[in-house]
């Protein structure tokens, strides 16, 4: 390639990115950049949801113990359904997580599929790829580190993106749509068991 031809320079395709805009106006023109932030908002939801179930998790923990024989049957009884519901809404929180979890992964194997039309684009598909090193065994192991590398690099000389900022309403109805989903399955799982512990007459 001739030095006089500076049209597929790294400078000049730097230098391209700079007038074009920038946050959800770059998303609408970079399907690659568009998809990044949909994984991020789909990986937010799991993390909220994440933190539910901790917390849910934790006062399961917390109020765990043996009743006192003089409590009487009511207050077992009592003790026992509020363990039961406790129960049903850790479930619930766990599938919820397992849902917006899988949105995430989805939105990581389109990576393949997008097309990237800018450095943002290409920069946006290599940051899913890294993030994809949390649900691997050892994020130490080739290629992980490599790929590591190249966004590094790859941010050092045409930038980074810009900072992710969930949208609340969007956010609740992601948390929504997961936490129904989840209920639904819950749901139909514990109708099952009930039918297959059911008395036969």
């Amino acid at each position: 390639m001739a030095d006089s031809d500076n049209t597929t320079t790294l400078p000049f395709v730097i230098d391209r990115q700079s007038d074009k805009p920038n946050g959800s106006e770059r998303q609408a023109i970079d399907p690659a950049s568009g998809l990044w932030s949909k994984w991020q908002q789909a990986r937010y939801a799991s993390l909220l949801l994440c933190r539910v179930q901790q917390r849910l998790e934790a006062r399961m923990m917390a109020n765990t113990g043996i009743p006192v024989l003089t409590w009487g049957e009511s207050a077992y009884w009592q003790m026992s359904v509020a363990a039961s519901e406790a129960s049903a809404e850790y479930a619930v929180a766990r599938e919820a997580e397992v849902f917006a979890m899988t949105e995430a992964l989805k939105f990581q194997d389109a990576v393949p599929t997008v097309a990237a039309l800018s450095l943002a684009g290409i920069i946006a598909k290599l940051d899913m790829i890294v993030g994809a090193d949390r649900d691997i065994g050892d994020p130490t192991d080739f290629p992980w580190p490599h790929i590591s590398s190249v966004l590094r690099d790859l941010k050092a000389l045409a930038g980074d993106l810009p900072a992710y900022r969930p949208d609340r309403n969007i956010t609740r109805a992601d948390v929504a749509r997961h936490w129904n989903e989840a209920i639904k399955l819950v749901t139909a799982l514990s109708d099952e068991d009930s039918q297959r512990n059911a008395p036969v007459l």
